[in-house]
This record gives structure tokens, sequence and C-alpha cells, in this order.
């Protein structure tokens, strides 16, 4: 079961040849999610490969470089004949400027767009076996992230105690498998806890967007298997990423490691470090022991299962 991430726009509020404004593409197997919708993310999409088969894009905040984006692929979509509804998922007090910003243009989309205001701890979507929901996070405007969340998973099948048992092999292997009861042709009845492992957790994707370091981002990244932070700027602009309510990598390096995040993304670039960005991996891996990396517009990272369920 996939769980693809590709960094469409890594890049800060300046963008660059190098780096393009925020946006982040998210495949879950099939489902296709956006996360922030900086400028020129359709030709992001088309140079990259994820295609425009969208439905939910998800605003954490107003500042250009996260929403300017947003009106050319509307239109971009509407171009190529969509008819499937867009939902935009965005803070509150933030729909009528989005409303706005879809039709500064005067172009009226054939095709369904929803605005669906979601508030920090509620849930933005609610799929059959994950959910994303948002979370406060801390910049110069109202502003947030977003967690998605996978449902536990089945533990694993036993098939040699199962056997054992005299469950014949194929499709009471999956009736177990699923929690069903199996009765046995000499009346006997084998439970799934017999044969089947206690539940194991789902995997975790945080994205923070533009923010401070925070509390609430340790408490909801806790055991997170990719968490992409933002991380703008060096250590030695700390005085800076405070002032513009950012952070620095090494400040995202120690959330990531006091959640025991598995992964670290570092994400939100400024433009000062368009030659170099070693200064902020290297803050960053002074504070977290876990694997961390400063994506490129264009890296491609599948979140895999633990090591130990596969």
């Amino acid at each position: 079961m996939s769980l693809r991430v590709t960094f469409l726009g890594t890049g800060g509020a300046v963008p660059t040849t190098e780096r393009a404004p925020s946006a982040l593409f998210v495949n879950r197997e099939g489902d296709r999610l956006l996360f922030d919708c900086g400028e020129g993310t359709q030709r992001q999409m088309m140079r990259f490969g994820t295609g425009f088969g969208i439905d939910h894009l998800f605003v954490s905040h107003l500042h250009g470089d996260h929403v300017l984006g947003i009106p050319g692929l509307i239109q971009t979509l509407d171009f190529n004949d969509r008819e499937e509804r867009l939902t935009v998922h965005c803070p509150p007090n933030t729909r009528d400027d989005l409303v706005g910003l879809v039709h500064a243009v005067g172009h009226d989309p054939a095709f369904p767009v929803r605005f669906d205001v979601v508030a920090p701890g509620e849930v933005a979507l609610d799929a059959d076996d994950y959910e994303v929901r948002a979370f406060e996070t801390e910049h110069r405007t109202r502003s947030q992230g977003y967690v998605l969340t996978e449902d536990d998973r089945p533990g694993r099948f036993d098939r040699p105690r199962a056997e054992e048992l005299g469950v014949p092999v194929g499709p009471a292997f999956g009736r177990l498998h699923e929690g069903e009861s199996v009765e046995l042709p000499d009346g006997t009845v084998v439970e799934p806890e017999q044969v089947v492992g206690p539940p194991r957790p789902g995997r975790k994707l945080v994205y923070t967007a533009d923010t401070r370091p925070r509390e609430r981002t340790v408490e909801v990244a806790e055991d997170a298997d990719l968490l992409v932070h933002d991380a703008t700027f060096a250590h030695d602009m700390a005085d800076r990423a405070r002032h513009t309510a950012h952070s620095t990598g090494r400040e995202a390096g120690t959330i990531a490691e006091r959640a025991g995040a598995k992964r670290l993304a570092l994400i939100h670039i400024s433009s000062r470090y368009t030659a170099d960005a070693s200064s902020i991996l290297r803050g960053a891996r002074e504070a977290f022991a876990g694997d961390c990396f400063v994506p490129d517009d264009g890296s491609l990272v599948d979140v895999p299962f633990p090591e130990s369920d596969r």
C-alpha cells in the first residue's frame, strides 16, 4: 500500500530557479492530495509527472507563496475539461479571501469547487482507512498544519498456527485476518485472536507549512513516519527566524527528535541558501538523530511501513 510524497515546491517566499514556492503532493494508494499551492504549482505538477487528478487541496494560510497558484491550477483543470468536484480545505476566516482569489480574473470554473473551513483539531478529510486533521501552527497570520494518519492495520497472520489448528488453506485465512470466526468441518470454531497478532499502527505524515517550533507540533508528530517542517534559515539566523515566525533547521530537528519522528524533511528554504543549504541540514542533524534531508523540487519519497512490518 503506497504512500508517496512529491515535493513540488520547497522554497521560501521568494522563488528561485532551483526552488518554487510551497506545494506538497501526496499520493496515498491512488488518493491524490495537495498541500498548499504556490505560484506555478500546475507547471510543477506537469514537470514532475504527478498529474492533475487531485480531489482535495489543503491550505495552511493565506500568504501568497502558499496560495497564488490556486487560480492558475483551477483554470488549468478547467481547460482540461474537469468535471469532478475539487474541495479546498482552509483555516477559519479565510474562505471569502480564497473565493475572491479564485474569481479574481473573472474566471468561473465549469466544475464545482467547494471551500471547506476546518479549524485546528478538526478532521478535514475522513477517508475509509485514514484521515487528515488540521493542527494549529504559529506564523504571522492565522495558520495551520495538517497530519495524515492511517487507521491501525490487522496484526500479522500466523499461517503455521492456523494450519496447526486445522484451518484449510484458502478463503478462511482471509476471513480470520479480517476478524471473522471460522467454523471447521468438525464443528471446531477458530477465533481470529488465535491466529492474528495485535493491531499494527498505520503510517503518519505531518506537514507544518510556515511555523515557529511549537509544543503542539511535538504532540501531533509523535512517532511520525515523515515530518515535513519549516526550516527557512540556518541557526545563525535564529533571530531572523523568530522575527519572521519561521524555524531554523536546528529548531526543526529539535521538534523531530522530541516527537520521535522517523524522518525529517526540511522545507521552505530561504532564497539566501540558493547555492547551498547544507548549513540548514547540518543544524538539523545536530539536534535530530533520525534520517534528515533537504528535498529538492521534484524529490520523490516513499513512506514505508516500519521495518519490522516488511
